[in-house]
């Protein structure tokens, strides 16, 4: 990645994957030490779990080809990540490293903009990757339902989802270091078939198929919402910093090495289907990956594809878990939340937050996918907004502030890095239809009435709330923002 300049305060120029060595220091306060529970998540169990918060392989990806054909499907996956993944990664890596507790991007909010908004942005946060994890139990019983049909509906398909949940949620409170080697083993088994079959692939490639186009015949809502939906959730691992080895260091690095994978991930499965066989836009819709294996390996080459992406379900979920249950620790450990929510198994895992998690998932697990995929995009958007801003302010309100990962430009270079990502979430929040917003919108609402019933709750002391002693205070600049709420 670039190199980054000296910033204020006589920080030195670093690379992304590098940092220097300052402490965590809260606004206006010293160092503190900070607790630690358990065995920490390195490098390479970290990238795997951004892997999956993000992609999980290139399962999904074929409706760009079918909304706008190969040659913008293929320059959507390489331009895309330059306008939406890069400044997301980017912001995360500096923040993360700002900041590098659990909470991510809702310490980040609430230290620039106050409380309230940083209660918001976790409510919205939280919701949005709850819908979001909705999906995968459903999406695995249906790469399975073509070999088992009992699992296509009814009692059997609701026992299965059931089972499959509380499987997966016992694996998150097992501990954080199995979730990431299991992410691992996962990744490697989704991402190998579409190595051999690029490789199978090579005699049959037919370059002037990947530059087929029709500007005139392109479903220009689809072509987005699928780069978006495959391309964002950067900042979901920001939730898991304090769980993470020497996240000054580490957090950089994995987000460096996640960008890469990623991309690559999606951009050589598009080649190698796009190029190796003739063109049926019609025909490339979601699992059409597995048809193509079929094609040009066989039946063995389908079935392993089909198992990969019915295993990638099953790491997006756990990673999703991961980065929402730690969420709720983390506020909890602002105050933000009541205490309970702040304590762990004897395997150092957030035990209230994975169960309601696993509770949300649950009740949201009968939507359709089309219904799930719009309120968790409308709702991501929103948080989002939220960050750009808070990223923006901490440039105003703390330059000198240690930050051990940091872009270059100053304020006007961050703010011109958040210009790109903020179009495109008003494209996508345009082209939301009525029933979404209005349900979104509500769901907003209620994060707006659930602050101020907490904090009664704390006011008369029905519920119990506390700060953790090893946290810096991170408000010292934004008491005059409480007033706001």
């Amino acid at each position: 990645m670039q190199k980054l300049k000296g910033a204020r305060g006589g920080q030195t120029s670093i690379e992304m994957g590098e940092c220097n060595s300052a402490d965590y220091i809260g606004i206006n306060e010293g160092a503190s030490p900070r607790a630690h529970h358990g065995k920490k998540v390195s490098v390479l169990p970290l990238v795997f779990l951004i892997f999956y918060e993000v992609s999980g392989g290139p399962f999904g990806v074929e409706d760009s080809v079918k909304a706008a054909g190969p040659l913008l499907a293929l320059a959507g996956f390489l331009i895309f990540p330059f306008i939406w993944s890069v400044p997301e990664a980017l912001i995360t890596a500096e923040m993360g490293t700002m900041f590098p507790e659990n909470g991510g991007y809702v310490v980040w909010v609430s230290s620039a903009l106050g409380p309230f908004w940083g209660f918001q942005q976790g409510w919205m946060k939280w919701l949005s990757g709850v819908i979001d994890n909705a999906l995968y139990p459903v999406l695995f019983l249906d790469y399975l339902k073509s070999g088992i049909p009992a699992l296509a509906g009814g009692l059997p398909r609701v026992i299965a989802v059931l089972a499959l949940t509380i499987a997966l949620t016992y694996m998150n409170y097992r501990g954080l270091t199995i979730v990431g080697w299991v992410a691992v083993l996962l990744g490697v088994f989704s991402i190998l078939p579409f190595v051999v079959m690029g490789f199978i692939s090579i005699p049959k490639l037919r370059p002037e198929r990947w530059l087929v186009m029709d500007i005139h015949n392109v479903d220009w809502n689809l072509y987005l919402n699928t780069l978006f939906w495959n391309l964002n959730y950067w900042d979901s691992i920001s939730t898991l910093a304090g769980e993470v080895e020497n996240p000054k260091k580490t957090l950089p690095q994995a987000l460096f090495y996640a960008l890469i994978l990623v991309v690559l991930g999606y951009f050589f499965p598009l080649l190698t289907g796009t190029g190796a066989v003739p063109l049926h836009r019609d025909l490339w819709a979601d699992g059409y990956f597995s048809e193509i294996a079929k094609m040009l390996g066989g039946v063995w080459l389908t079935w392993w594809i089909q198992g990969a992406a019915a295993m990638s379900n099953m790491g997006m979920f756990v990673a999703e878990m991961s980065s929402d249950s730690f969420q709720l620790l983390g506020m909890a450990e602002r105050g933000m939340l009541p205490e309970f929510f702040a304590r762990r198994s004897r395997h150092g895992t957030p035990l209230v937050g994975i169960l309601f998690s696993a509770s949300g998932v649950l009740l949201l697990s009968w939507l359709s996918f089309q219904e799930i995929v719009a309120a968790e995009n409308f709702l991501y958007c929103f948080g989002m907004l939220l960050e750009f801003v808070a990223f923006v302010r901490h440039r105003i309100i703390s330059p000198d502030t240690p930050r051990p990962y940091k872009i270059p430009g100053g304020t006007v270079g961050a703010i011109l890095l958040c210009i790109p990502p903020t179009i495109l979430i008003c494209v996508v929040l345009a082209l939301s239809s009525l029933k979404v917003m209005i349900v979104s919108l509500v769901a907003v609402m209620l994060g707006f009435i659930l602050h101020p019933c907490l904090k009664h709750c704390e006011k008369k002391r029905w519920l119990r709330f506390s700060i953790s002693s090893d946290l810096p205070d991170i408000h010292t600049t934004t008491r005059e923002d409480e007033t706001f709420i």
